[in-house]
């Protein structure tokens, strides 16, 4: 009996250990991403962070980038142009290239956090309580970012910093990165450049395979969703960018076609690249497929996800807050985004 009452006891801890659950997410709060490389907000993006109580601005400071010698660079650096609202919190955002990962790191991590508290202190945002880093990291990578992370923590650390990262869907299926608590980039689920692809920013079905890893994923999760459309530009079945500039209203350069497709019917340069300075041309006969997520889909793969964690929109995060894409929803469905 002595002996049976053993095993239950043992077999009551390794359950529980099973049954583990990460903490939630520090300090939630209602936010948004910031992905230009000025910082001016107009009249439409300040009344939004107000009237939907934004909390937290996850601002990107620059991308660090290899600078085809062997080493690491920054790249894109954002310029602070404008004041932001009191009471916001700005959490410092960098987005890596994975190449990175293949480069020498040994004074990156130090370098990178002297830059970050450098911009903050110059620019008036210091303290901060909060840096974030987004690197779509793989297999072959995965060793060298998270002894990265792992660096870059520590030495947030001693400033009483916390770190967050970002974490793609497919990303569930591996070890969780070594940080305070991740980000799930609920978009980009699909591949922009294959034209049959019904929409790359955010599909059901492609989400719905890595739910199931959610209630064991070892690591505190918010949830960031899309807010943002896509102007594809395509020749044929060839991809040749996004069109981010497009005036798709314009008839001397697009006729209007069923299923959200705009036919060219005249040349012009247009910006291929975010805040680019190459262009692209457009041809007589390209197409551009207009792809955004209704609100409807935001909504069901929001209540997939809490069926699965439970905490998860307890943050949420947009991507990203500009005032074409706030136009893009209604009020009381910003209200349903953020779970008001």
């Amino acid at each position: 009996m002595k002996k049976q009452w053993w095993i239950l006891l043992l077999l009551g801890v390794a359950l529980a250990g099973c049954n583990h659950k990460p903490g939630r997410v520090p300090e939630p709060a209602n936010g948004a991403y910031y992905w230009r490389t000025t910082l001016r907000l107009d009249s439409t993006e300040r009344a939004f962070l107000a009237q939907h109580h934004v909390k937290k601005l996850f601002l990107r400071f620059f991308d660090l980038v290899p600078d085809g010698k062997g080493s690491i660079k920054p790249n894109a650096t954002l310029r602070f142009a404008d004041s932001l609202p009191s009471g916001l919190e700005v959490i410092p955002t960098v987005f890596i290239t994975e190449n990175c990962m293949k480069a020498r790191l040994d004074s990156i991590p130090r370098l990178l956090v002297e830059r970050i508290t450098a911009m903050c202190e110059v620019n008036g945002i210091a303290p901060i309580k909060e840096v974030q880093l987004d690197c779509d990291w793989t297999a072959s990578s995965e060793a060298a970012y998270f002894g990265f992370l792992t660096q870059v923590r520590a030495l947030l650390k001693e400033k009483g910093i916390r770190l967050s990262a970002t974490i793609r869907l497919h990303q569930l299926r591996t070890a969780p990165p070594p940080v305070d608590y991740g980000a799930l980039m609920l978009y980009n689920t699909g591949d922009a450049t294959n034209r049959s692809c019904p929409n790359p920013i955010l599909d059901m079905a492609a989400v719905e395979p890595y739910l199931k890893h959610l209630a064991s994923y070892q690591l505190p999760l918010c949830a960031a969703y899309p807010v943002f459309a896509w102007k594809l530009l395509f020749s044929g079945s060839t991809f040749k960018g996004i069109a981010y500039d497009a005036n798709l209203a314009d008839t001397t350069l697009f006729l209007p076609k069923p299923d959200a497709t705009y036919l060219a019917v005249s040349c012009r340069e247009l910006l291929a690249e975010a805040d680019a300075a190459n262009a692209t041309r457009i041809h007589p006969g390209d197409e551009i497929l207009y792809r955004q997520v209704p609100f409807s889909l935001i909504e069901t793969v929001s209540r997939r996800v809490e069926e699965f964690s439970p905490h998860m929109n307890e943050q949420v995060i947009i991507f990203d807050l500009n005032a074409e894409n706030i136009r893009r929803y209604k009020s009381n469905e910003y209200e349903k985004i953020y779970r008001h």
